[in-house]
C-alpha cells in the first residue's frame, strides 16, 4: 500500500478519539475544550468524566476503536502514562497514538516519549496546532493498524 492510498484510506471514516483523565487529577475544564475543538472539527469524541483507571481506558479504547487518545493532566498524573501504553500494546491497541495535554515539568517528557507519547501539549496550545496533529497522528495510527493487520 503507497502512502497516497494510505492516506486516503485514513480519511475514509472520521477520526476517533477519546479525551480522557486518568489518576485522581479532577479538573476537566482543559479536556472538555479540546473535546469541543475536535468535535467541532469533524471527529468523533468519546468523552470520560475525571478519575479513571488505566485499565478502564484501554478497555474502552479497544471497545470504541479509537485512533488517538487523548490525556490531561494538570497534577502528576502523566506519570502513570507509562503505564496506559503498556496495557495498550498488551491489548493489542499499541497503533493508537497517544497525546498529552496540560501541566507536564520539562524534565518528564523524556519519560512519555521513551513510554511512547506522540505529543505533549502545553497550556496555551492553539486549536489549530492540536486539531492537525490529532488529525495526522489518526491517519498514522490507521496506516500502523494496517501494517500490523498484514503482518
Amino acid at each position: 500500500m503507497n502512502a497516497q492510498t494510505s492516506t486516503h484510506k485514513a480519511l475514509d471514516f472520521p477520526v476517533r478519539v477519546l479525551v480522557t483523565k486518568i489518576g485522581l487529577d479532577g479538573h476537566d475544564r482543559g479536556s472538555r475544550i479540546v473535546a469541543a475543538y475536535l468535535r467541532d472539527a469533524g471527529m468523533e469524541v468519546i468523552y470520560t468524566p475525571p478519575w479513571q483507571e488505566v485499565e478502564a481506558v484501554a478497555t474502552l479504547a479497544l471497545q470504541e476503536d479509537v485512533d488517538v487518545i487523548g490525556l490531561s493532566s494538570l497534577a502528576t498524573d502523566h506519570l502513570i502514562v507509562p503505564d496506559l501504553m503498556e496495557r495498550l500494546r498488551e491489548v493489542g491497541m499499541g497503533h493508537v497514538k497517544v497525546v498529552v495535554g496540560g501541566i507536564v515539568p520539562e524534565s518528564e517528557h523524556g519519560l512519555l516519549a521513551e513510554a511512547g507519547v506522540s505529543r505533549i501539549f502545553q497550556p496555551g496550545a492553539r486549536r489549530d496546532d492540536i486539531v492537525d496533529c490529532v488529525s495526522q497522528l489518526a491517519a498514522q495510527a490507521r496506516f500502523d493498524a494496517d501494517d500490523l493487520a498484514e503482518v
